[in-house]
């Protein structure tokens, strides 16, 4: 049974296994991010309305680029439970391990939103499917919260 989180205006189902963490949400920052037990993770931040998801979207593969050498990102767009999602999809190295991440971002007549989550490529391959079921909760959430 998956759990569900239900704070900051936003629902989203998770599985039970995963650790949330909701650290920087108690900070007074808008984020919540949720963990596998292999350390993959799904993060999602909150932006006012205003934010432009494209800006968002490429300030998140720039913090990237400054953090790794040799981000590779391809401009990814999709659409989700009814809703056009704009991203990118990244991979890169760390501790000599290929990595994917997947940058989302959407606007809402409440807020902008930037969903980000990355695994080890070995985890990813198991965990993408997981991501996109967490990302299709929330946004099939927004609809149900207006």
């Amino acid at each position: 049974m998956p759990a569900t989180y239900n704070k900051l205006g936003i629902t989203f189902q998770y599985p039970e296994n995963w650790t949330l963490d909701e650290e920087d949400a108690l900070t007074g920052q808008q984020s919540v991010t949720v963990y596998s037990p292999g350390g993959a993770f799904w993060s999602i931040s909150i932006h006012p309305r205003s934010a432009d998801p494209q800006r968002l979207a490429r300030a998140a593969v720039e913090a990237m680029r400054q953090e790794y050498a040799d981000v590779d990102a391809e401009a990814a767009d999709e659409r989700i439970a009814g809703r056009e999602m704009i991203g990118y999809d990244l991979n890169f190295f760390y501790l000599d391990l290929t990595n994917t991440a997947m940058v989302r971002s959407l606007r809402t007549a409440r807020a902008t939103y930037v969903i980000f989550s990355q695994a080890e490529d070995r985890e990813f391959q198991r965990v993408e499917m997981v991501f996109r079921a967490i990302t299709t909760s929330f946004v099939e959430g927004i609809e149900k919260l207006w």
